[in-house]
């Protein structure tokens, strides 16, 4: 399948690395498939990239890669939703905004991205809790 991107062009994909969500994502609603690209040069950090809509992608990183205590219960919502039984079968990715120079980069912690490794459904999921931003600078060392 191809598919045009933000990042890197008109790239080839296989249908069985998109990720569905079933409600997209706030604010991009309509928005259900997606696939995670690699950012060449880094580890850590990957493009969430919209299947449909070339323009909508983000950059994403695991947040306990990059932030110390960071640890939240998972809603009934969100466990019915992805039909999760098992805490091995989640992923968990935060959204970045990436700005220069990168250690002024900020997570957001207040909604994390919820994926279900074994059945490709997603969700970004509002914790509500005060602990946490949509803008929370990275720990230093976190890049």
């Amino acid at each position: 399948m191809r598919i045009e991107t933000k990042f890197h062009a008109t790239i080839e994909i296989d249908p069985a690395e998109k990720w569905y969500f079933p409600k997209g994502i706030p604010g991009f609603e309509n928005e259900t498939n997606f696939v995670l690209l690699p950012i060449e040069g880094s580890d850590s950090l990957q493009v969430l990239q919209s299947t449909n809509q070339h323009e909508v992608a983000f950059i994403v990183a695991n947040p306990y890669t990059l932030v110390t205590d960071y640890t939240f219960e998972l809603d009934h919502a969100t466990i019915d939703l992805l039909e999760i039984s098992q805490p091995e079968e989640i992923m968990v990715l935060g959204i970045l905004s990436m700005k220069q120079p990168d250690h002024q980069s900020t997570i957001n912690l207040q909604a994390p991205l919820i994926f279900h490794v074994q059945n490709k459904k997603a969700k970004q999921m509002i914790l509500n809790d005060p602990r946490f931003t949509v803008r929370h600078p990275l720990d230093k060392g976190g890049n």
